[in-house]
């Protein structure tokens, strides 16, 4: 796996090498040892996720307050995605800064998103299925959104006719989470 770190230090992205043959193919998305040795971080896996979404689907900007952080291992598994990492520590010199990457099926790409950080993709294609390993186990209690549209983050996202659930829909932006000690980082 090749990876490089990001404009927003610590946020990583791995290349895998894919071998096919006439059954199709293999990947190895993630090698804890290798990424360790290579961005000094010791991900270990509390929990496993996936998700299928459809076109213009979008999901985020979620995070966590977990009490032992919450980072993330992403990847598509079929389609592709427009991912978004988003800086949401208050005393980081990048806070508010975002990464739009293309993560998609054909490259086997993969995404590392560090603790402090908000996390949230855009279907490209039906049938796209991304899937995250975490560090930290889902508490609902813990978990948060940021509006995918807020003023101040200015994401560029490409144009379409999203289709958002509810709890993303009506998510605060940035500067009212922030005003908010019960749901900051």
């Amino acid at each position: 796996m090749e990876y490089s770190e990001l404009e927003i230090p610590g946020v990583w992205l791995g290349k895998p090498q894919i071998f096919y043959d006439n059954r199709g193919s293999f990947k190895e998305w993630f090698l804890r040892e290798e990424f360790k040795l290579k961005s000094g971080i010791d991900f270990e896996i509390a929990q496993s996720n996936s998700s299928k979404s459809m076109k213009d689907v979008m999901r985020g900007i979620h995070y966590s307050i977990a009490t032992s952080g919450q980072a993330k291992w992403v990847t598509c598994l079929n389609g592709s995605i427009l991912d978004v990492v988003v800086d949401l520590r208050k005393d980081a010199a990048t806070f508010g800064k975002w990464i739009l990457t293309e993560l998609n099926s054909q490259d086997g790409s993969c995404l590392f998103v560090p603790d402090g950080f908000g996390h949230g993709f855009m279907s490209l294609e039906d049938n796209s299925i991304a899937a995250y390993n975490l560090t930290s186990k889902y508490q609902p209690e813990k978990e948060f959104t940021i509006n995918l549209f807020d003023a101040h983050l200015k994401i560029d996202w490409p144009k379409c006719n999203p289709i958002i659930s509810q709890r993303d829909l009506v998510a605060p932006n940035l500067l009212e989470v922030f005003s908010n000690s019960d749901t900051s980082l």
